[in-house]
């Protein structure tokens, strides 16, 4: 499987889970990033990504 997880960077530099099994990253609109899992769940983020490790499966973002 070639999912990722998603996490988002707290204002404390922590990072927290956002979503599981993440299908789809795509922008949404003016300054957001959308993201689907596998099982049809999505989160819209006012936000942008910080960075992604596509062997490690992970992707970080951080809110505008």
């Amino acid at each position: 499987m070639c999912e990722a997880t998603a996490y988002l960077l707290n204002k404390d530099g922590e990072e927290e889970l956002l979503l599981a099994d993440v299908d789809v990253i795509e922008p949404e609109g003016e300054g957001k990033v959308r993201l689907v899992s596998i099982y049809g769940e999505q989160k819209v983020l006012d936000g942008r990504i910080k960075s992604m490790s596509l062997v490690n499966h992970r992707v970080v973002l951080t809110q505008n």
